[in-house]
């Protein structure tokens, strides 16, 4: 694949502009501490911050998820000798160049709006963390090489060379990985800047008991460490100067640290692959031949899958993200669910009930592409009704009293709804989110039995376990979470939901390896007609990537939005104009002005790839025509 000599020179400059910023930001941001905040033109300092680092979060979450399991198509397509996973892969990673650039442009536009509208935040953040800083821009050099190496040198580096390639996708993944750990540590410190006992430094320790002595004159050293665990909470600035105490890495590995980089690892994963299916849905809605269409309808099953494997264990990891914000500040975890952004976790229940839905609906419509799949047809209405319910389950508030007239509160005897108060629960919404989780698998199992027949002898016990496996589990989650009810909340959520949890991630192992040993041998009774699926079926995937896109701007809002007016939480209160909370219906419509944006921009960069490929079409044409004439003579 050839690059022309200017696009090569505006990448460069552009990624050139973005380390530079990077390197400079420290010393600037000291330069000008003489101004707290300065204001941006026309749409105000948070506006501009909030547009570039949610446009520069999207593009970030794209390169640094799509090339996990590119790597992994080309490494299946390396050990089956199957050029189509191999194409693939590399489809995926042109993606990612073309969207490599806009990234580090976003990147050096969010630097710039900071250091200028926020001078005395950087100059906080940069003299915490200023190494860290220097070490992501060494990791931002490393990134980029290998990920231009791994792209240009990907016809270059086949058969004896291929394990090479493979091994600059896999350090391409690791350099982008440890990217997305430091930069977390920046943002998730502003909201914990605390860490517990157990991982926290000797130095820190020491000036801890230090200030609690010098805070109680009656305190001993003995005393003092009464009640302190390994999990206490021990806050990493002097809580009287707000002077920081603690070590670089105990800033980097503060409260939340891992939780978040667990959280968006999956959920880049995610949102890779559904961005990557929206961008096989458009080009098999514009294709032309049957070998196009059934390429991108292969693609676009394969970005769905990788987008569905990341969406079933994201709401375990978002409960734990949300349990450690609760340990680390009661009212920040109270504000999160119950109070300030609790109407925000209702439009997340419903944009993630409509994730699961659209998942579920394109894979009942793929079973219409392979013949033999007609026999599991009679368990759909059953298990739609089911995740129906489930979903509105999830998204039952727990009060209706900002959306009640006065009479309709005096009706009901209060802001609980008699009957359906009980659904607004988080004991009620974990008991649904299992058992959709569950259905989705099972939709998924279908799928892959679909067109096959089992040869193995114990295929009916097999049959008979996974069912009583999917029922008894389906009891369990239920009963635990009707215990849960009338539980105290330490026991529920310490005990009765990860037990939840383990038993669906038990029940998905298990039937697992039970199915891939009973099918194992099993002979195909009807084929996949790649290319036949619906058009309905695309715009599905365009929905759930415009889904996913929205569910990340809003989640942005709310994880940025629990420090309330505070740019570290309890050390650096934020006194610009622009310090208070937005309302949710502010940040929704800014969340589409974004994503509208970015949609837009990736809307381009897919136009542009596809005016390449008819460029290159159109030169190759003569060359072949030239061919076939002097063959012919």
């Amino acid at each position: 694949m050839k690059i022309s000599k200017k696009r090569l020179y505006l990448i460069l400059g552009c990624v050139l502009v973005f380390y530079a910023v990077l390197v400079i930001t420290p010393a600037f941001a000291q330069d000008v501490t003489e101004a707290e905040d300065r204001a941006f033109p026309k749409i105000c300092s948070r506006n501009a911050a909030w547009i570039a680092a949610q446009l520069h979060l999207l593009f970030g979450s794209f390169i640094l998820g799509v090339p996990m399991f590119a790597v992994i198509i080309e490494f299946i397509g390396w050990k089956t000798k199957d050029e189509r996973y191999d194409r693939m892969a590399q489809e995926f990673i042109k993606l990612c160049m073309g969207a490599f650039s806009t990234t580090a442009l976003l990147g050096g536009v969010l630097v710039f709006i900071l250091i200028w509208c926020y001078p005395k935040v950087m100059s906080k953040l940069s003299g915490i963390f200023g190494p860290t800083m220097i070490f992501y821009v060494v990791l931002f050099f490393g990134e980029t090489f290998t990920l231009y190496l791994y792209s240009y040198g990907w016809d270059k580096m086949q058969g004896r060379h291929k394990g090479w390639h493979l091994f600059l996708g896999v350090l391409l993944n690791v350099w982008g990985t440890a990217i997305m750990f430091v930069s977390n540590s920046w943002l998730s410190y502003q909201t914990s800047p605390a860490t517990q006992y157990g991982v926290l430094s000797e130095g820190r320790r020491k000036s801890w008991i230090e200030e609690k002595l010098a805070a109680d004159p009656a305190l001993t050293p003995e005393t003092a460490m009464e009640g302190v665990t390994s999990h206490t909470m021990v806050p990493l600035h002097n809580e009287t100067t707000g002077e920081f105490m603690g070590t670089i890495w105990d800033a980097v590995n503060n409260f939340t640290w891992m939780p978040v980089n667990l959280h968006r690892l999956v959920g880049n994963i995610a949102f890779g692959g559904s961005i990557v299916a929206a961008y096989a849905a458009f080009r098999f809605l514009v294709a032309k031949t049957k070998e196009d269409k059934a390429h991108y309808d292969w693609m676009g099953y394969t970005g769905n899958f990788i987008a569905l494997c990341g969406l079933i264990p994201l709401p375990f990891l978002g409960y734990w993200l949300g349990r450690e914000i609760y340990m680390f500040n009661n009212t920040m975890g109270i504000n999160m669910m119950g109070s300030l952004f609790s109407w925000l976790f209702i439009i997340q229940a419903v944009m993630i009930g409509v994730l699961f839905i659209g998942a579920n609906y394109y894979l009942w419509s793929g079973m219409g592409r392979i013949q033999g799949a007609e026999i599991y047809a009679r368990y759909r209405p059953y298990m739609i009704t089911i995740i129906v319910i489930c979903v509105a389950v999830w998204m039952t508030p727990r009060t209706l009293s900002k959306i009640s007239t006065a009479s309709e509160l005096s009706a009901m005897g209060g802001a609980n709804h008699p009957h359906l108060g009980l659904f607004g629960l988080m004991t009620a919404k974990n008991t649904a989110v299992n058992i959709i989780i569950l259905a989705t698998f099972l939709s998924f199992l279908f799928y892959r039995r679909s067109g096959k027949t089992p040869t193995a002898s114990w295929r009916k016990v097999g049959n008979i376990a996974i069912s009583s496996i999917f029922f008894l589990a389906t009891v369990s989650i239920v009963v635990i979470g009707i215990v849960g009810f009338t539980v105290p909340t330490d026991l529920r959520v310490n005990v009765l939901t990860p037990y939840q949890v383990l038993v669906a991630l038990v029940v998905m192992a298990v039937v697992t390896i039970v199915d891939i040993f009973m099918y194992r041998k099993a002979t195909t009774s009807g084929a996949i007609n790649w290319g036949e699926m619906t058009d309905r079926s695309q715009y599905v995937l365009i929905l759930i990537a415009i889904t996913f896109t929205s569910l990340m701007g809003l989640m942005g809002y709310a994880r940025s939005g629990l420090r309330e007016a505070w740019h570290i939480f309890g050390v650096m209160q934020d006194t610009s104009p622009d310090a208070f909370t937005p309302l949710l219906s502010e940040a929704v419509n800014m969340v589409a002005i974004i994503m509208v944006v970015f949609f837009a921009l990736v809307g381009f960069i897919f136009w542009l790839g596809l005016w390449g490929e008819k460029k290159k079409q159109a030169a190759a044409a003569p060359v072949e025509t030239e061919a076939a004439i002097q063959g012919d003579d």
